[in-house]
């Protein structure tokens, strides 16, 4: 169920959040039990096939770190170990079997009469979700001992499918809260508007900005060269589009937990105004980056083990984070292209400063463009091997965008089969630039929406009407279109 349907829009969204205040007016566990409920159907709805996978996840984990939270000494860490081991092994089967089945093949020059295996919607948010659980837990942060609230910690429908990525420390105080469970109009209001946005950003821009990247890269994978022109601008598409898709569910997944009283963090604050590729890390799917670097870079040795150690640190980082992106041989070297971006940026880093140039470049308004220019760009020339479906079409598009191109190749040709005008391209590459980096994000006008709600309740009225009219229309006119494309994240 995607939240940009009439299904989930006008049925599903209405039904569960009057049933949630309805029984949190008189028993929160039981409005807790509902919405976990509701949850696990929305994910069902999707995949019914995976629902108990995914049931069968949160009692085996939920079991383990009862054992882990009331075990001492070694028998803690060989719960722990288990509970890991159990989570990334389904992960790694239903994740990348195909994936090794498939080089396997082309290493030994056989075939394998082996089923496909189908990958479930959101296991590597919930995997990773529990996993750090299971850490915190072991680490004696945390202790659950109330399993519907455990469940929806894990389920609750906003972020279960595409994250962000929950800590049980994040969560679970608002889970007993009684208050979370009374309807709060302020809230209600500025999340309404905040899933408006979201809306936008998804139906709007990054579908209308999509059909412009499908244009160059489809047929590129195919085995067209494209000329540079159609190069770049294919690879500004895909990046704009890429952004606004995962940011418009972001926005989504907030704004439906504010109607609920409840706050998930954030996951995106402007990655594309990014200085360095370490800011555009600490901007971009924030909460995927920060368990890479809690659970992995730093239990790996961080930077406590000299310098060449952390590069190594740091690039298998990040070609582990790329390979949790998908099982593919571009999505590892999307991965090691970003572990060198890192490596490099923080060699230039420890040479000016100890040459005692970072005050002064820093200062700089002339370096800090040039700085963001090459971010950007380098950026840019990553997502080609994030969007490409093969290795060959990455290579071609890469090789357009350094100006080389076969005499052989018509220039225009992806534009003209498609359809499309490169101006029209042009031109709609040009306006989400300016929204993605001129403009303020989406979390700062939902914290200054949310305080106005508060604040002044004579306000809250007209605008929950508008963003209402506003998200009704969105609604309507992606019903319209011939099929509903679903988020960019959800394959991860």
């Amino acid at each position: 169920m995607l939240f940009t349907t009439a299904t989930f829009s006008f049925l599903y969204l209405p039904i569960v959040l009057i049933g949630f205040f309805a029984l949190g007016r008189r028993e929160p566990a039981l409005s807790a039990l509902w919405l976990f409920a509701a949850s696990v159907f929305f994910y069902g709805y999707w995949m019914p096939e995976f629902t108990l996978l995914l049931l069968g996840s949160i009692g085996v984990n939920f079991f383990i770190g009862q054992r882990i939270a009331a075990r001492q000494g070694p028998a803690r860490r060989t719960w722990l170990t288990v509970g890991i081991v159990l989570n990334l092994a389904t992960l790694a089967y239903f994740k990348y079997a195909n994936f090794f089945i498939d080089n396997l093949e082309a290493l030994l020059g056989a075939q394998f009469s082996v089923a496909r295996i189908i990958l479930p919607i959101g296991i590597s948010f919930y995997s990773f979700t529990q996993i750090a659980y299971l850490v915190d837990t072991w680490q004696g942060k945390v202790r659950e001992a109330r399993p519907v609230h455990y469940g929806l910690f894990v389920t609750f429908f906003p972020h279960l499918i595409a994250g962000p990525v929950l800590h049980h420390a994040q969560m679970m105080p608002q889970f007993a809260n009684p208050a979370v469970y009374r309807f709060n109009a302020a809230h209600f209001t500025a999340g309404l508007a905040i899933f408006c946005i979201g809306l936008f950003k998804k139906i709007v821009l990054a579908d209308g900005i999509a059909p412009y990247a499908d244009a160059v890269f489809v047929p590129v994978d195919a085995g067209a060269h494209p000329d540079m022109a159609e190069a770049w601008i294919g690879a500004l598409a895909y990046t704009f589009q890429l952004y606004f898709d995962f940011s418009g569910y972001s926005d989504m997944a907030i704004g439906l937990s504010w109607m609920f009283n409840i706050r998930l963090p954030f996951n995106f604050d402007s990655p594309y105004k990014a200085l360095n590729i370490s800011d555009f890390w600490r901007r971009w799917h924030i909460s995927l980056s920060t368990f890479l670097r809690d659970y992995l870079y730093v239990p790996l040795g961080g930077n406590r083990k000299g310098r060449m150690r952390r590069y190594l640190n740091l690039g298998a980082t990040m070609v582990l984070g790329g390979l949790w992106h998908g099982a593919s041989w571009s999505f590892v070297l999307w991965g090691a292209m970003h572990g060198v971006y890192l490596m490099v940026n923080h060699a230039f880093r420890a040479l000016t400063e100890k040459l005692g140039w970072r005050a002064a470049l820093d200062a700089s308004a002339a370096f800090r463009l040039l700085a963001w220019s090459l971010t950007f760009l380098s950026v840019v020339a990553a997502w080609v091997l994030f969007r490409a479906e093969t290795m060959h079409g990455a290579s071609r598009m890469l090789q357009s965008m350094a100006g080389w191109v076969p005499q052989s190749t018509d220039r225009g040709l992806l534009w003209w089969n498609a359809g499309l005008q490169p101006r029209v391209a042009m031109g709609w590459c040009l306006v989400l630039a300016v929204v993605a980096v001129a403009l303020r994000n989406s979390n700062q006008i939902g914290e200054r929406l949310l305080a106005a709600m508060q604040a002044r309740p004579a306000w809250r009225a007209p605008l929950a009407g508008a963003a209402l009219a506003s998200a009704v229309a969105l609604v309507v006119v992606n019903t319209t279109r011939s099929s509903s494309s679903a988020f960019i994240y959800f394959n991860f």
